[in-house]
């Protein structure tokens, strides 16, 4: 990559110090090659000429030939506008302004060819365009004819300062003529024949300057697939960097807690998933390399058990382990079902929350620093100086998005060498995000639901079959089931007429009246003393049905709770609908969700209803939910900027994405320090990428 596409832009002709200054604030474009990098977001094509008489009423930019015979000036104030009359030898229509009129009255020629270009409205019978371009003929004929002109990004700042698509264009030709000698390949012979990959410097002329729409495609892969390529490379050098540098402790005993654990006290034979998942973990365990895997698997598909098995092996090493959750209730739940299943092992196992009392704190610290303690439980207060451990070799993290990375690494001083992560996650991440974003985890994933689970049956009802749900709810209470209620709001909002919390659960309470059934009611702006009180209610089977707001979707564990009312479900995120639901059908019974909405719906909303009715898979429900979203919210904001990408789009994309990681693989696994002549394009560009866009440190 030559030193000239660094030059910084003001001194390109034609840029000068105040454009430079809008297209650093405005683009982010500093440099030649930023402003090479700065591709089309559309193609207008300029191929064909219309008459009048072959208009249509299309939302398609069309140009035509023709001359202005009158202009007028219509409307007082804010309508008033510039009006000509344009004709050809087929008909006349209207050309219209609303701005800059004395400006373009005095620069229009009555009766002189003009080529005008824009979109086509109709009234009545003629038709207008507004604000159209406007070119003399003969000025259009002399032009650099470009068959398809492209159409950049811009800002309203950039339109009113007059840096219009035509100034950009004008600036690319200019930068074109300097640079596309300095445009060097970034890719080796072999990749390119193996694809069929157009050259870079063809890449770049076609996608600036495309003559038609099959060279265009051609330039689009391959621009695509080099940027998702590098991307891998990044994530997959990372990776590779991390086990050599890394090192762990390698666990190589399977002793007996693990054995008399999976020979004895399995509740139930683990699926054909998990014992795979098992095995992918006890083989990076017995590395000498930090373990650094991500665990994917829907609600209820048992990771808890994995992760216990995992803890079991360091155990059998001589190891301690840690399980940190994002809450209490969650950690609380852990504790419990751990200890649990551990009841006939000879383990200690001990819970510390926020909430945990200054002595039981004390008899921890104590005895995590003499090895006693086998495995700790608990939330953020696990990451406090104060805990030290005399060996921890395993740290489980469940739900890690909820944790930033300054917190986890607080885990990994608590050793000389780093404790093995395991990461647990029920938010299904699509596998598009996966292999970008945790593209240096190894990700297990867990796709089947232990034997004996019945899935969910998920229907959406409308406001007005409300009674038929209430003797539905009726009947599954008599049958000793419980019910959960959840509603999107808790204030009433004048705008939007959704059914507040308090409405719903007075409503509910008519139905359901005392002393036959009774009311649990939790929801956001309760003291945490109350909502714990209520829950465990809840829990306890004391209350039969459960109305709350969103607070009960991370992780409440009631096998006899049969059925998820959803009201306003039009509100809600597919991943919230997903997690949600899964916090029914936890035990042998059949379960329900019952999604209910108004009428009114936007296609956004039926998509999602519709997924959620058609499929429990939620990978699949992942992917519905990256197209309708896209990927910066479901990253969050923290890591939306991750993906800064200029061309290519993580979702539309999937396939080249997957294309790119398997040739970035197999590059790495041939020549992992990219030293072979051929891979020197490879190389080189790599160190450019890794000097000039290091976006990927703060992922992992």
């Amino acid at each position: 990559m030559s030193s000239k596409l660094q030059t910084p832009i003001d001194y390109l002709k034609g840029v000068g110090p105040n454009r430079a200054n809008l297209l650093r604030s405005e683009l982010g474009i500093h440099t030649y090659q930023d402003l090479l990098n700065l591709f089309p977001n559309r193609y207008i094509d300029k191929t064909q000429y219309y008459t009048i008489s072959q208009l249509q009423p299309t939302s398609a930019d069309v140009q035509i030939i023709g001359k202005v015979t009158h202009i007028k000036t219509a409307g007082e104030g804010r309508s008033k506008r510039l009006v000509a009359t344009f004709i050809d030898q087929t008909g006349a229509m209207e050309l219209v302004w609303f701005k800059g009129l004395k400006w373009i009255r005095e620069s229009l020629k009555i009766n002189v060819p003009y080529v005008a270009f824009g979109k086509v409205q109709r009234f009545g019978s003629s038709y207008s365009i507004a604000h159209p371009d406007l070119e003399l003929l003969e000025e259009h004929k002399k032009g650099l004819r470009i068959a398809m002109q492209p159409v950049y990004p811009s800002t309203e700042k950039l339109s009113n300062r007059g840096i219009t698509n035509r100034v950009m264009n004008g600036l690319m030709q200019t930068l074109f003529q300097e640079v596309h000698k300095s445009i060097e390949e970034s890719l080796s012979e072999s990749i390119r024949n193996a694809l069929k990959l157009i050259p870079r410097r063809e890449a770049y002329l076609n996608i600036h300057f495309p003559q038609q729409q099959e060279t265009l495609a051609k330039a689009q892969f391959r621009l695509k697939f080099e940027e998702l390529f590098f991307i891998q490379l990044q994530l997959l050098v990372k990776n590779q960097l991390h086990k050599q540098k890394i090192k762990g402790y390698a666990f190589e005993a399977i002793g007996d807690y693990f054995t008399t654990f999976y020979n004895e006290h399995l509740p139930f034979e683990l699926t054909g998933a998990q014992k795979r998942v098992v095995k992918e973990i006890r083989n990076d365990l017995g590395k000498p390399a930090q373990m650094n895997r991500l665990l994917q698997g829907d609600v209820g598909s048992g990771k808890t058990i994995v992760a216990l098995m995992t803890m079991l092996i360091a155990l059998d090493n001589n190891f301690q382990a840690c399980l940190m959750a994002p809450t209490e209730i969650l950690a609380i739940q852990h504790f419990q079902g751990i200890s649990e299943l551990c009841e006939k092992l000879d383990l200690k196992i001990a819970l510390l929350t926020g909430s945990s009392k200054t002595k039981e704190r004390r008899e921890i610290h104590q005895s995590l620093e003499d090895g006693s303690l086998h495995i700790l439980i608990g939330t953020h207060a696990l990451l406090e100086d104060k805990v030290k451990f005399k060996n921890l070799g395993l740290a489980v993290i469940d739900e890690q998005h909820r944790f930033g990375v300054a917190q986890r690494s607080k885990l990994w001083h608590k050793n000389e060498l780093p404790p093995h992560i395991l990461i647990m996650t029920a938010t299904p991440i699509p596998r598009t995000l996966a292999m970008s974003v945790y593209g240096d985890l190894d990700v297990s994933v867990i796709d089947e639901l232990p034997p004996g689970r019945k899935a969910i049956k998920t229907v959406h009802r409308y406001d007005n079959n409300r009674l038929k749900v209430f003797g539905f709810i009726r009947d599954e209470i008599k049958k000793g089931r419980q019910i959960y209620v959840v509603y999107p709001l808790i204030q009433e909002s004048e705008a939007l007429d959704y059914k507040d919390l308090m409405d719903g659960y007075e409503s509910i309470a008519r139905e359901f009246p005392m002393p036959d059934y009774q009311i649990s009611i939790v929801h956001g702006q309760m003291k945490p003393a109350d909502k714990d009180y209520e829950m465990n209610r809840f829990v306890n089977g004391e209350t039969q049905i459960m109305v709350a707001t969103t607070v009960i979707e991370v992780g409440v564990n009631v096998p006899n709770a049969s059925v998820m009312i959803i009201e306003s479900a039009e509100r809600f995120g597919l991943s919230q609908l997903h997690q949600l639901r899964g916090r029914v059908g936890r035990g042998a019974d059949q379960s329900y969700c019952i999604l209910m909405t108004g009428h009114k719906l936007s296609e956004d909303s039926k998509t999602r209803l519709q997924t959620m009715t058609q499929t429990n898979d939620g990978f699949e429900i992942a992917e519905v939910d990256l197209k309708l979203r896209g990927p910066g919210d479901i990253m969050g904001t923290q890591q939306s900027g991750v993906l800064n990408l200029k061309i290519a789009d993580i979702v539309k994309d999937n396939e080249v994405m997957k294309i790119a990681r398997n040739y970035a693989s197999a590059l790495l696994k041939e020549d992992p320090q990219l030293a072979q002549p051929e891979n020197l394009p490879v190389r080189k560009t790599y160190a450019q990428v890794m000097k000039f866009k290091n976006i990927w440190n703060y992922i992992s």
